[in-house]
């Protein structure tokens, strides 16, 4: 992959209306539900970036036909639930930690064996928080030193469900354990500590499978396996997680003044929300609407006063693809802030604790990693260079940071950007953000 370099300039402002790329989280499912699913599934907003462009490969790869009628707009084969064919070479999820680790669990209950590769980052995360409850189900794996990639994943196991307590939360895990449950004899069920995105719940229901939800926050999740998937149409909002780099950018940069067009507004997605309001935003949503059982929004940002605090651990499973760039809002708020009980944080594309905290000492911001999070005291961006380490969001992330910085930040290794956002430049420059390509 090249090599990409982002350069920005300071005192900018974003003024306009914008619609980000489409959900990461519910391409990926698309893609994956409509191929095992009885029908043509027709996919509206799809995200047309690497890491879902890999899923789609994937399934192309076992026997999915899969058209492409706009950059945006899909039209699903299904071939039912027992219609994949054995694949010819490995499959390749690139960049992509969602779509290997929801793979694993699709594809345990196959009838071939597969193989699971990655990029250099993918290859360093280890899979073993999937493997152990999969392995658990009857699954048969084998992994790399660590449980990293390559994944071979052994078919022909008929799977047993079984009742899974997970001790961290984590729509990943969950969502590979009620994938391989449809392929179960008996019922699996998921039991959570903390409530977890819940996409693949809702697009199960979507394409007609019975999925219960049970307790009082809706923290036990369970299916029956061995039903089947009817087609069904799917109109992918924009993403959350794309959209909170420029709620950040327009929080953080005087006179700004941003809508952001039909953004997924799931309740297991709005941390990002819920935290910059605790932080003083000026965040107002309108155009409220349902959308194939998706809530979706105008996303109405002001500049404002941001202010320090300290980040409940209720709202860290709700904003976890986001701290990358709330930290970049806490460097540019006033005081203190402290996050705790995000160790995940620290097995995500890069060690995004150690590479945010090393990134903001560079730019003049103190920063200090901990072993579950990080303490923040807001100062002045400065000029500075910041290695991204190949992670998408810490390279968009620097990017929003050069919005209120008094000199140039070089951020380096950005060429993963593409894999959820692709057009960044393009779009940022479109209302206001002005990043040069080195």
């Amino acid at each position: 992959m090249n090599k990409i370099t982002f350069k920005t300039k300071p005192n900018g402002k974003l003024i306009g209306k914008l619609r980000v790329p489409g959900d990461k989280s519910m391409s990926h499912r698309s893609i994956m539900l409509g191929s095992i699913a009885e029908g043509t599934t027709e996919v509206k907003g799809f995200l047309n970036g690497e890491d879902c462009l890999a899923t789609m490969n994937a399934f192309r790869a076992m026997g999915v036909n899969i058209e492409e009628k706009s950059a945006t707009e899909l039209s699903i084969h299904g071939v039912g639930m027992k219609g994949l064919k054995a694949p010819k070479s490995d499959l390749d999820m690139g960049n992509s930690g969602t779509a290997m680790r929801l793979m694993t669990g699709l594809l345990s209950g196959q009838s071939f064996d597969s193989v699971l590769i990655g990029d250099k980052s993918l290859s360093t995360r280890p899979m073993n928080r999937i493997i152990k409850p999969l392995k658990n189900m009857g699954g048969g794996f084998e992994t790399e030193e660590g449980g990293r990639p390559p994944l071979k994943i052994k078919g022909r196991n008929q799977l047993k469900g079984f009742h899974y307590e997970m001790p961290i939360a984590s729509a990943q895990v969950k969502s590979a354990v009620l994938l391989a449950g449809l392929y179960a004899d008996g019922e699996t069920s998921v039991t959570e500590p903390g409530i977890t995105r819940d996409h693949s719940e809702r697009m199960l229901r979507g394409f007609g499978y019975e999925v219960k939800t049970s307790g009082d926050k809706g923290q036990n999740i369970s299916l029956q396996g061995g039903g089947k998937l009817t087609a069904s149409n799917i109109d992918v909002p924009a993403d959350i997680s794309s959209a909170a780099f420029f709620m950040v950018g327009a929080s953080i940069a005087k006179d700004s003044d941003l809508t952001l067009e039909h953004v997924g507004i799931n309740p297991t997605r709005t941390g990002v929300i819920d935290i910059l309001k605790l932080m003083g935003a000026d965040i107002r949503l309108e155009n409220e609407q349902e959308v194939g059982g998706e809530p979706v929004a105008d996303i109405r940002i002001r500049s404002a006063q941001l202010k320090g605090i300290n980040i409940p651990e209720e709202l860290v499973p709700l904003a976890i693809d986001e701290f990358p760039v709330i930290f970049i809002a806490a460097a540019c708020a006033e005081g203190e802030t402290v996050l705790t009980g995000a160790e995940e944080l620290r097995v995500k594309e890069s060690d995004r604790i150690q590479v945010m905290a090393d990134g903001l000492n560079n730019c003049g911001i103190d920063a200090q990693a901990t072993a579950d999070g990080i303490i923040i005291k807001a100062g002045q961006l400065t000029a500075g260079t910041v290695d991204s380490h190949g992670d998408h969001r810490i390279a968009m992330a620097f990017a929003i940071a050069g919005l209120c910085a008094n000199g140039e930040i070089i951020i380096n290794d950005c060429a993963n950007v593409n894999t959820s956002f692709p057009d960044f430049i393009a779009l940022s420059a479109s209302v206001g953000l002005e990043v040069d390509l080195g």
